[in-house]
């Protein structure tokens, strides 16, 4: 491969049907606001919680593409609720105080896939929910592609690097960067590890 391969994939369309929600926030007014600001951006809120333990069975009985959570909520915290979620396979988005940032890797331990810091507005909750959205995604595809768990997670970790190095050179985002990696991966009949690192032989090379 060359640097000259690497270019943006074309625009995608966007999804056919709603990505259908569950809120979990035991605070009414901001959990209300959250609903709105989805709906008013083209989500179904299709269950909403006002503690943790709610918020587990909504998500396993209603099977939502997402699930929004406080962490800290009546009977069961966010980070507890995200855990007995990992089963269900839903990405979780955290919502979380500028306190309780040290909470963050508890929660990516937990399952998190994205996480927003209050008080935090439309600008910040939307574009963390695409996040969890495409890293979900990517892990699915990951998964079908390496069984091993400890090659599984190597994969993870050369296809992460591949993708930071991908978005500072070749100006892509995040799920762009993967799509890439995924494309080169079925064309050239490769691994995506293998793709993978080729890139950060290819782009180390280049800021050299």
């Amino acid at each position: 491969m060359t640097e000259a391969e690497f270019t943006e994939p074309a625009a995608e369309s966007a999804p056919a049907t709603a990505r259908r929600v569950v809120v979990a926030e035991d605070e009414s007014l901001i959990r209300m606001d959250i609903v709105e600001t989805l709906r008013d951006n083209g989500f179904e809120v299709v269950g909403e919680a006002g503690d943790g333990e709610q918020a587990v069975a909504l998500a396993t009985e209603l099977k939502p593409d997402v699930v929004v959570m406080d962490v800290k909520m009546p009977k069961m915290d966010g980070i507890t609720a995200a855990e007995k979620l990992q089963e269900t396979r839903i990405p979780v988005v955290m919502l979380t105080a500028f306190s309780q940032k040290e909470l963050v890797e508890r929660a990516g331990e937990a399952g998190a896939l994205a996480y927003v810091v209050k008080p935090f507005n439309h600008n910040d909750l939307l574009p963390a929910i695409e996040i969890a959205l495409a890293r979900h995604e990517q892990i699915i595809a990951l998964e079908s592609e390496v069984a091993d768990m400890s090659d599984r997670f190597e994969t993870r970790k050369l296809v992460d690097r591949a993708k930071g190095l991908l978005n500072r050179r070749m100006g892509l985002s995040e799920p762009e960067a993967f799509r890439w990696i995924q494309k080169a991966s079925m064309d050239r009949r490769l691994t995506m590890a293998e793709v993978s690192q080729a890139v950060i032989e290819q782009l180390d090379d280049a800021k050299k």
